[in-house]
């Protein structure tokens, strides 16, 4: 007959459900983290042997191995605190999305240029008062002309780097095309 400290003990242990649903949380956060650059994965500061296992994890070319591989990851976060990295990976993906849509925003503006011309200067004026005129012409028209000849060139990219320099500090708002 087991005593009321064993039954207790055995209440608050978590279910084996419950362990492998733990258990497979930290091996899909590991496969996670198998996909981040070596600088973004340094700036993570986890143990250097789940570094080392995360790096051997990307270079084992089979199936089987790999599988092993993203195993014993799972195995070394068990040990580990996961809700730093569950919050980092989750501001990595945030800024990654921030900058996707600034980057949508630039193509959209750089479109516009190109098909309206000076009509969409003057509304790109508004939002950001002051600039040269003279030079935004010549960096859209040699756009519209390049365009009309072949299609995207170097005309085409200047224009984006003068948009993105004039965008470069701005808030996240809507900017429109």
């Amino acid at each position: 007959m087991a005593s009321k400290e064993e039954d207790e003990d055995f209440e608050d242990r978590p279910s084996k459900s419950e362990r492998k649903r733990a258990a497979h949380a930290a091996q899909d956060l590991g496969e996670a983290l198998i996909g981040l650059r070596d600088s973004d994965l340094a700036a993570l500061d986890l143990p250097e042997r789940l570094v080392d296992a995360i790096r051997e994890a990307r270079r084992v070319p089979s199936r089987g191995g790999g599988a092993r591989q993203r195993q014993y990851i799972g195995k070394l976060m068990r040990d580990i605190d996961l809700e730093p990295i569950r919050a980092a990976l989750a501001a990595r993906g945030e800024q990654s999305a921030l900058e996707a849509e600034r980057f949508k925003r630039l193509e959209a503006w750089r479109e516009r240029l190109i098909a309206e011309g000076s009509t969409a200067l003057e509304q790109l004026e508004r939002w950001r008062p002051g600039l040269d005129r003279a030079a935004w012409m010549r960096w859209i028209s040699a756009a519209q002309s390049e365009r009309e000849r072949a299609g995207a060139g170097t005309a085409g990219r200047e224009l984006f780097r003068a948009l993105r320099t004039l965008f470069e500090n701005e808030p996240p708002v809507d900017n429109g095309p």
